[in-house]
């Protein structure tokens, strides 16, 4: 017999909150005073693009684990020359690596979760540190019960090991547990390790109509978003 669901897991970037425009503002505030003038969607855009490349490293076992906040600098790093940056001193890039920690929310996320965790447990499974994943939480009230995902197992998704010690961590079975995502690798991937899925549609992620409106493989439910997600879940 399948065990009642008891708790949902989050992905973070794209699911609950808007990277793209979020990375395009705080780049902006942090180099068009330094005298720069760039497209800053194509920036975070450049920035992004190197996340799962860099992830990949990790994966393969080419490079040790190491937090995203780390990776992120790696990847900052890359990109600046082929935006002409240079000359920003390292006060100014450190803070502006930081933008990942200063990311919006979607307007239905905090009010989402809210519903959803009236009923079940809920954590972030996101490969963002728990630095990143508490700061988040705290500029868009986001209500979680723990924060869990790549620096509590070491790796990043979609390595089973990441569902796996999120599952483990509230002592329940995948059978019991819900992945939420806005991406539908991500879901398969914890579909088969037996979790529960849930797609929610985030259409204009990377742009408009950019997202994906739909899941592309089979999920448990499909939402338009988290507050859709929970009033499916009182039915």
């Amino acid at each position: 017999m399948t065990p009642p669901l008891q708790a949902l897991f989050f992905d973070v970037f794209g699911t609950l909150v808007d990277w793209r425009t979020s990375i395009a503002r705080e780049a902006e505030a942090s180099l068009a005073p330094l005298g720069f003038r760039l497209d800053w969607l194509a920036f975070a855009d450049a920035w992004r693009g190197e996340y799962q490349p860099a992830m990949e490293e990790i994966r393969s076992g080419r490079q040790p684990f190491c937090k995203l906040d780390t990776l992120h600098r790696r990847n900052l790093d890359a990109i600046l020359p082929r935006f002409a940056i240079e000359g920003v001193a390292e006060a100014a890039l450190a803070h502006l690596n930081h933008a990942w920690h200063r990311l919006d929310g979607w307007p239905d996320s905090a009010a989402g979760l809210g519903q959803l965790r009236r009923r079940f447990r809920i954590a972030p499974v996101s490969n963002g540190n728990i630095s990143l994943m508490v700061d988040l939480a705290r500029r868009n009230t986001f209500p979680w019960d723990a924060i869990l995902g790549s620096e509590i197992a070491g790796d990043f998704k979609p390595k089973p090991i990441v569902y796996l010690s999120a599952c483990a961590a509230f002592d329940l079975p995948p059978q019991a547990c819900m992945m939420v995502a806005a991406h539908s690798h991500d879901l398969a991937a914890a579909s088969a390790l037996g979790l529960r899925t849930a797609h929610v549609a985030r259409p204009n992620e990377h742009g408009p109509g950019r997202g994906e409106t739909a899941p592309t493989v089979p999920v448990d439910f499909a939402a338009t978003g988290l507050t859709d997600l929970a009033a499916q879940r009182a039915d």
